[in-house]
């Protein structure tokens, strides 16, 4: 077990912004400008796309300071949960788990995996999140199960275009350009298994263009010329990544949350279904009680002992907070208390 300092940060589908319909969708632009900061042919970053521009700078910065990230895909086409702001649009009205959105969601899916390997300054991105918290009801999220074998499969055959060993799978046609769009053009060209099924091909198809934009307009040149050697020499596929935030799975009890957590079964029935290893990406400490410092002392580290049993836990530091005698958050007061 060992401590590492990561950052998620927390991304609409917006950040591409040839994802967004102008007619009908209303979003900030600039993001992914400033998630990584850098001068481009010697002008200042803010450009049309500055949504991008600006995740590079805030990308670049991560990297520099040591500290790892996740891309987090809060805001997806469409809106995945209902009534929530951290879905980029409060609304009653859900339209995420459609094939038009799926497909959205896929082609920045591959957009975002292949600046992680070929944009030195995502050099900091260990993992992508698929979707933050769905709906959990299957009646009301058709082929969502689809469209989540469909972001692995996407994914792993970014990979495999830049030569990044997938255990069990290969190109049918090795890739002899050092054009990454071009690479992936040959790919879905040559390769119809598992992995490139029509979906998958169709979003890595659609990807291309936005691609070839971004390479011009961010100075990526790995994008245009990768020779198979621009993904890092340690790069290996990802884990499984798992976010839980612990809330209405247990009676409103301190008894009944340390009994339910302490005989999880998560990682083992993941395990059975292929899924390991697993990491939990993110868990809290809400409760739907009030909970005293010295139970969420307890309920902390029941969670660290639970999640543990897996490939390892990211916790989001700020929550860990324990309020003063004037109801403040005191993060060194956390710190302190374990």
């Amino acid at each position: 077990m060992f401590a590492k300092y990561s950052s998620t940060l927390q991304l609409g589908y917006w950040i591409v912004e040839a994802l967004v319909d102008r007619q009908t969708e209303f979003y900030p632009r600039g993001g992914l400008s400033q998630l990584v900061s850098k001068s481009i042919d010697g002008t200042d970053v803010f450009l049309s796309n500055r949504s991008l521009v600006w995740q590079k700078r805030g990308l670049s910065q991560l990297k520099a300071a040591g500290i790892q990230a996740i891309l987090d895909h809060h805001g997806l086409p469409g809106v995945q949960t209902a009534n929530q702001q951290f879905t980029g649009r409060c609304t009653s009205d859900v339209e995420f788990y459609t094939e038009t959105n799926y497909h959205r969601a896929l082609i920045w899916t591959a957009v975002m995996a292949t600046l992680s390997h070929l944009d030195s300054d995502f050099g900091s991105v260990f993992a992508i999140e698929a979707v933050n918290e769905p709906i959990m009801n299957a009646q009301q999220t058709p082929g969502y199960g689809d469209f989540q074998n469909n972001f692995v499969r996407v994914v792993r055959a970014i990979e495999i275009i830049m030569g990044i060993p997938v255990p069990g799978n290969a190109l049918s046609t090795p890739i002899t350009t050092s054009n990454f769009t071009a690479a992936i053009t040959t790919a879905i060209n040559t390769n119809f298994n598992d992995y490139f099924n029509d979906e998958v091909r169709s979003a890595l198809q659609d990807s291309i263009p936005i691609l070839e934009g971004l390479a011009n307009q961010l100075n990526i040149p790995a994008i245009f010329d990768f020779h198979l050697s621009s993904a890092p020499l340690n790069s290996s596929p990802g884990k499984q990544l798992l976010t839980t935030n612990f809330g209405g799975v247990a009676d409103a009890s301190e008894d009944a949350y340390l009994s339910s957590i302490c005989n999880l079964q998560r990682v083992q029935q993941d395990a059975s279904q292929g899924d390991s290893p697993l990491w939990f990406g993110e868990w809290a400490l809400s409760t739907q009680f009030s909970a005293s410092d010295d139970f969420l002392v307890k309920w902390a580290d029941a969670q660290k002992l639970a999640y543990s049993q897996g490939q390892g836990w990211i916790k989001r530091l700020p929550r860990l907070v324990i309020l003063d005698v004037n109801g403040e958050p005191q993060y060194v007061n956390a710190q302190l208390s374990g």
